[in-house]
């Protein structure tokens, strides 16, 4: 197993993983990035993700995405946007060696918390999460407004 940053090259195969990811998470047909998409924003002079990829045999099966934001009470935090491992790969320590990169990014960034959303029918990654040390924070939601909502309200409250 190697685990190394991504490059532009590698998009193709984070593509099939962020689709492997929707998958799972019953959600097939939400993807709508496309590798240019994924080349341009995360390697362009400012990029907007970093992802570590882990390779088996020149094949790559795992992506750990991340980002920066900032906590008004923390200050600079990482956000671990998707830790994926193909479902072959599942229970080989693939999956805790990225999340433990992620970690190690965050203690060489001097960042002060890592953040990430996980689903509440996932039991087996709360589990895992709770046992690394991590809070699973169940009094808070999480809101969202799609491109959809965003299109209304300009077009209908900011007229």
């Amino acid at each position: 197993m190697n685990i190394r940053k991504g490059n532009p090259e590698d998009m193709e195969a984070v593509l099939g993983l962020i689709q492997e990811l929707a998958d799972f998470e019953k959600e097939p047909d939400a993807v709508l990035i496309t590798v240019d998409d994924l080349v341009r924003d995360g390697f362009g002079t400012t990029p907007l993700f970093h992802v570590f990829v882990a390779e088996v045999e020149s094949e790559i099966v795992g992506i750990a995405l991340y980002y920066y934001r900032y906590s008004t009470w923390k200050g600079k935090i990482i956000h671990l946007e998707d830790l994926v491992v193909k479902d072959k790969m599942r229970g080989t320590g693939l999956g805790y060696a990225l999340y433990s990169e992620i970690i190690k990014q965050g203690k060489r960034d001097n960042v002060r918390r890592i953040d990430w959303h996980v689903l509440d029918w996932n039991t087996p990654a709360i589990d895992f999460y709770e046992k690394s040390g991590a809070k699973v924070l169940r009094d808070w939601y999480v809101a969202q407004m799609d491109e959809a909502g965003i299109n209304n309200f300009v077009d209908n409250r900011l007229k």
